[in-house]
């Protein structure tokens, strides 16, 4: 009776040679599953090589143009580059009534707000502007005329000194919005990151200001 009570004892504490392979193959399926979930979504993850649109773009800090001067095209990028002052205002960049100071750099993203058109800049009449349905920006991009609903998009920039890795200056963040970088002495590259975009407010129209809107 002993041994029989030991022997019953003994099975009811252990598994069976078949339970435990079940329990292997059931951690076998597990683990695979998320390896491979954890592979597809590394894969899904964009990964964007430096000089290449959706990563960042480094230039000489040259390539900057002069203050309120036309803006520098980079077409790879997507992006204008304008250096504003309006302390010191032309017909190309000048404040509104509803404006503080704007000086700076900024990377405006080159797809009009409205529906997604490539626009140009118009040396002719100093602004940018698009030829799908004739929406008007100043130079740093916000809406001139409609029927665009919003000031064109602007990508962060970085000021980066002559080993381009030490951070001198960042574009400010401001209503989540990216507002004009001073770019500090010292300053040997800019760096602009195309895939830190946002998007641009819905300000009043300038022409709203002149009582020129058509």
């Amino acid at each position: 009776m002993a041994s029989q009570a030991a022997s019953v004892n003994e099975a009811g504490s252990g598994i069976t040679r078949r339970e435990f392979l079940y329990y292997i193959w059931g951690a076998s399926i597990v683990l695979l599953t998320v390896e491979g979930a954890g592979l597809l979504i590394w894969s899904l993850i964009p990964r964007f090589r430096e000089g290449e649109f959706g990563g960042r773009f480094m230039l000489p800090v040259e390539s900057l143009p002069d203050q309120n001067a036309p803006p520098a095209n980079f077409a790879n990028g997507r992006f204008w580059l304008s250096n504003l002052n309006t302390e010191q205002p032309n017909e190309l960049m000048y404040q509104a009534p509803d404006e503080g100071p704007s000086i700076g750099a900024v990377a405006i993203y080159k797809v009009c707000t409205h529906l997604g058109c490539i626009y140009a800049w118009t040396p002719a009449n100093d602004r940018f502007e698009c030829p799908c349905h004739g929406s008007k920006y100043r130079l740093d991009g916000r809406r001139i005329e409609s029927p665009a609903p919003r000031t064109l998009d602007r990508f962060k920039m970085f000021a980066l000194a002559e080993d381009k890795t030490t951070v001198l200056a960042e574009s400010p963040l401001s209503d989540n919005f990216f507002d004009p970088m001073k770019v500090p002495d010292g300053t040997a590259f800019l760096s602009i990151d195309t895939g830190d975009r946002k998007q641009g407010p819905s300000d009043v129209l300038l022409c709203d200001f002149t009582g020129t809107c058509p």
